[in-house]
């Protein structure tokens, strides 16, 4: 299976790289800049998201969009680069992965209210987790394109362990056994790994936690 991870250069892009390349996938990393290294990538091409085109990316079976921004002037680029990508994709067999947030679940079963508009969360994170739930809903209108948006868990740990096992949820917050929302970098390479190989939730945004 042929898979690319666009913007592969940060901590979750990297761990996805490299669990795909441990089950033998080959994997293109997308970077920006020269010099830098991926581990476990296959081959390195050194190109801007917003400079990839359909002839970039035809010839893989999936595509993961590792792009992420924090600043509040780049936060709109979240949904102004996976837009790109779905324009690019558009009609084609390819599908795109989207590494999401857990701001955007919601946390009713009516599906009236976003964990990033509740009291309790984090001022800190509002406006990144805002971004991505604008991301989320512009994806919402792409049947052109076969997506799938993957949300953490609300503690999305970037040095916590692989313990290869997790827990599956769709648009609702859920929690462990232990009444946790947590999974480490690592856990959450796992099941996105597994899910670019059953491409089970096309057009669908799943959330994932450690089990």
């Amino acid at each position: 299976m042929k898979i690319a991870v666009v913007a592969a250069t940060g901590k979750a892009g990297r761990k996805i790289v490299a669990e795909a390349a441990s089950r033998g996938f080959e994997v293109t990393a997308f970077v920006r800049r020269k010099g830098q290294v991926v581990d476990g990538a296959k081959n390195l091409i050194v190109k801007d998201i917003m400079e990839l085109t359909a002839d970039d990316l035809k010839n893989f079976d999936a595509v993961v969009d590792a792009f992420g921004a924090w600043s509040p002037e780049t936060l709109p680029l979240h949904t102004t680069t996976s837009q790109h990508l779905c324009d690019i994709l558009s009609g084609s067999n390819v599908r795109l992965l989207i590494i999401g947030g857990a701001g955007s679940l919601y946390v009713d079963k009516e599906h009236t209210t976003q964990l990033f508009k509740t009291p309790d969360f984090p001022a800190d994170y509002f406006p990144t987790a805002q971004a991505q739930a604008k991301e989320l809903d512009e994806l919402r209108k792409r049947n052109d394109v076969k997506w799938t948006f993957v949300s953490p868990a609300c503690d999305f740990q970037a040095d916590g362990e692989r313990t290869g096992k997790y827990l599956v949820g769709g648009e609702e917050l859920i929690l462990n056994a232990s009444g946790e929302s947590v999974i480490s970098y690592a856990d959450y390479a796992v099941a996105m790994v597994d899910e670019i190989a059953s491409g089970k939730h096309i057009q669908q945004r799943i959330g994932v936690v450690k089990a």
